[in-house]
C-alpha cells in the first residue's frame, strides 16, 4: 500500500461531496480548510469521500492505508443542526430516506454483515465538546448519526480500526449560511467558526490521546 513519505504523525480528516441537490458540502470545505495545517505536532491530511454507500468505505479504506493516521475524524453535513455535533455511536444499519449519489437507497441493510450492532466513538467527545463551547462556539454530543451515508462511514471507520490504537470518530456540522438562505428557518454556521471549533476539538483529542499514551508507557 502507498504511504505518505513524511515521518510526521498525521490526522486524517474526511469530508463528503455535495448531495441532496446542494452544490457544495461544508464537510469537504471544512476538511480542506485544515488540510496541511499542523496541530499538536500532527499534520492534517484531508480526503474527499463520495456520498455513495459502499464506495465511500472503499475510498476511506484506501485513505487509511495511505495516510496511516494517528487519529481520524470523519465530517458530514447535517441539515437542521445548529452546532458542531460530536457523534457518540455508529449503528450497523443502512436505512436511507433519500437516494445516495449513485441512486442507491438501501433499507434495513447491515453496513458490515456479521459485525457488532454498534460501535462507540473512541475520541474524547465530551472534552472536545467542552473546549469548543468554552471558546463561545456551539457544540454538543449527539446520540445519533442517522442511518444515511454519514453513519455508514462512521460505522465502517470504527469497524476498520477496532482493536487498533488509532482513535476515531465522526462530527456532523451545520449548513453554511449561503445554503441555509435557500431554506426557511434553517440553522447555519460560517466556515470560519466551524474551522475554529474543529481545530480546538482536534487539539483536545490529540492532547488526551498523547497523555493516555504517556500514561500507558509509564504503567508498562
Amino acid at each position: 500500500m502507498p504511504q505518505l513519505s513524511s515521518t510526521q504523525p498525521t490526522v486524517l480528516l474526511t469530508g463528503f461531496e455535495a448531495f441532496g441537490g446542494e452544490s457544495v458540502n461544508p464537510s469537504w470545505l471544512l476538511a480542506q480548510a485544515l488540510d496541511g495545517q499542523v496541530i499538536e505536532g500532527h499534520r492534517v491530511v484531508a480526503r474527499l469521500l463520495p456520498c455513495v454507500f459502499g464506495e465511500a468505505l472503499q475510498v476511506l479504506d484506501r485513505a487509511l492505508h495511505e495516510v496511516r493516521p494517528s487519529l481520524v475524524l470523519a465530517l458530514g453535513q447535517a441539515a437542521g443542526r445548529s452546532e458542531l455535533s460530536l457523534e457518540r455511536v455508529a449503528i450497523n444499519v443502512d436505512d436511507a430516506r433519500i437516494a445516495d449519489n449513485a441512486g442507491a437507497r438501501p433499507v434495513d441493510t447491515p453496513v458490515v454483515r456479521g459485525a457488532p450492532a454498534a460501535y462507540f466513538s473512541t475520541l474524547p467527545i465530551k472534552a472536545m465538546t467542552a473546549a469548543v463551547r468554552a471558546a463561545g462556539l456551539p457544540a454538543a454530543v449527539s446520540q445519533t448519526a442517522g442511518t444515511f451515508v454519514c453513519n455508514h462511514v462512521f460505522f465502517g471507520l470504527q469497524h476498520a480500526l477496532a482493536g487498533s490504537p488509532v482513535r476515531s470518530g465522526f462530527m456532523h456540522i451545520p449548513m453554511l449560511p449561503e445554503q441555509a438562505a435557500r431554506h426557511a428557518h434553517m440553522a447555519s454556521m460560517s466556515l470560519v467558526c466551524m474551522s475554529q471549533g474543529l481545530r480546538l476539538a482536534l487539539q483536545v483529542a490529540l492532547r488526551v490521546t498523547q497523555d493516555l499514551q504517556v500514561a500507558d508507557g509509564a504503567i508498562a
